[in-house]
């Protein structure tokens, strides 16, 4: 929040919130290490697989791109209202699946660490080579609603963790009412 408080991120920026990335990705790797029974199996080709990911995902990426492009052309929404809601909301369709199957089995603390990851994830890797490949100017919407509501929600979420030592589902329905207002509000803001 602070890189972006002038309403850019610049090239040099964009490093640093890699080098950050790079910083917390081993501290949670490390620090997850403890969780992992000493029998573990090892994907085979794991570099092929994140290549062949990576490519899906580049490939994926810039049709949702071209389609959202058109939509924004064609309807005359606001890209930032678009990708802060509907875009995220669908793309998270999917994170929300890898959470849900390993806190069904009892393993609340995987899913936590994919949570956690995917924040550290975004916030450093996508956001840092976003700027490093152009730099960002961020409009009022982003500067005032969506970037506080990305550094508020983390803090909020570690918040509860601290006071309770987990997630009940209190505490999911609260996280789940303050998306839905959220949302409400970037409509409001986007119309």
């Amino acid at each position: 929040m602070a890189l972006a408080a002038d309403g850019r991120l610049s090239r040099l920026e964009g490093g640093l919130l890699v080098a950050w990335f790079a910083v917390a990705i081993v501290g949670l790797a490390r620090s997850g290490r403890s969780l992992l029974g000493a029998e573990t199996e090892r994907a085979s080709r794991p570099l092929l697989r994140l290549i062949a990911g990576l490519g899906l995902l580049t490939v994926g990426g810039d049709l949702l791109g071209r389609g959202l492009r058109d939509v924004v052309a064609r309807f005359d929404f606001s890209g930032t209202l678009l990708g802060n809601t509907v875009v995220a909301a669908s793309v998270e369709g999917e994170e929300v699946a890898r959470v849900v199957v390993p806190a069904r089995r009892a393993r609340g603390d995987v899913a936590l660490a994919n949570v956690l990851g995917t924040i550290v994830h975004f916030v450093g890797l996508t956001a840092g080579v976003i700027a490093l490949v152009k730099p960002l100017r961020l409009d009022a919407d982003s500067l005032h609603l969506h970037l506080p509501a990305a550094a508020v929600a983390p803090a909020l979420l570690c918040a509860l963790l601290a006071a309770r030592g987990g997630l009940g589902r209190v505490e999911g329905a609260l996280l789940a009412a303050l998306y839905v207002a959220y949302v409400a509000a970037a409509v409001a803001v986007g119309i």
